[in-house]
């Protein structure tokens, strides 16, 4: 690979997960070129360092390496059958950080290859903190050499970067990683409000499952009450985060994966529509710990 500072890449996607990548990609020396739809986005990847294009074919054109973070696989698709291929040089690397379906992401693959180019998956974890603090970690699909001629780059956004298996299967353990902890968080959270029904402290729950066999990464880094953790959101009237309507899509994910892989998931399709219910009373804006007041109000309307 080559020195930093002669390695073009195309960034399209600049919001709240993209923006902070690339603006750290730029700090870091590489060329970026940047591409959004949003007129404030493409104002802050300005102050990043990051030549605004005026098109995402412009932020492939030229560029070596050309990553994509956006809502959903069809915004995936609908560039690479939208031109954005075509604008590349033959050889680039396409890199998608979005978190999609398993079936998109190795159509996505297979529609880059047929083009002449590379490609892999390479979805992340750890939350606009992660991608501004540059600590994201990144499950990949990809081949060997692909995916260690990316590592130096994709080293520089994010602290973990695990090769996780073939073109395709980084997406996979991003909804198989999500639904464990989507599961997780409510079952907390209900353990938290039957607390508080029979008169135990929010406290005292946490000090004993913190050390004993409840104890999980939802809980003592992300607990769901104001309070034991100081820097879960809970602590900040429930501000993302991890906000609910991602939760909602990534379970929406693993749901599909569960139903169209024939595995028996009671308690992911359970969660998932959990998400989707909150997600539509609430609009999804707060972070997804706030389960716990769903949980809390339906409780207290049973016994009203």
């Amino acid at each position: 690979m080559t020195a930093a500072g002669n390695l073009r890449i195309g960034f399209i996607g600049l919001g709240h997960m993209g923006g902070p990548m690339a603006a750290n990609l730029a700090k870091a020396g590489y060329q970026v070129n940047g591409f959004d739809l949003v007129p404030a986005a493409l104002e802050q990847a300005t102050r990043d360092g990051i030549t605004v294009v005026a098109s995402a074919a412009a932020a492939a054109t030229g560029a070596d390496i050309v990553i994509t973070m956006l809502p959903s696989g069809k915004h995936v698709l609908g560039l690479y059958e939208g031109g954005l291929l075509e604008a590349a040089a033959p050889g680039t690397l396409f890199i998608d950080c979005s978190t999609i379906d398993v079936a998109d992401a190795r159509q996505a693959h297979d529609l880059a290859v047929k083009a002449g180019h590379r490609g892999m998956d390479a979805p992340v974890s750890g939350g606009v903190a992660g991608a501004t603090a540059g600590t994201l970690a990144f499950m990949v699909g990809a081949d060997e050499a692909d995916f260690e001629s990316s590592r130096p780059l994709l080293e520089v956004m994010g602290a973990k970067v695990v090769h996780c298996g073939a073109s395709g299967v980084g997406q996979a353990a991003k909804i198989c990683n999500n639904m464990i902890l989507g599961v997780s968080m409510i079952a907390i959270s209900e353990a938290f409000v039957l607390g508080e029904k029979l008169g135990l402290s929010n406290q005292a729950l946490f000090d004993v499952a913190s050390n004993a066999s409840g104890q999980c990464w939802a809980l003592t880094s992300y607990c769901p009450v104001p309070g034991p953790v100081p820097t879960s959101p809970a602590n900040n009237d429930y501000q993302p985060g991890f906000a609910a309507a991602l939760m909602d899509k990534d379970l929406g994910l693993a749901a599909n994966a569960l139903r169209g892989n024939g595995v028996p998931g009671e308690l992911g399709l359970r969660a998932a529509e959990i998400y989707s219910r909150f997600h539509e009373e609430t609009g999804g804006t707060l972070d997804f710990s706030a389960i716990v007041n769903d949980i809390r109000r339906r409780a207290n309307e049973e016994n009203a």
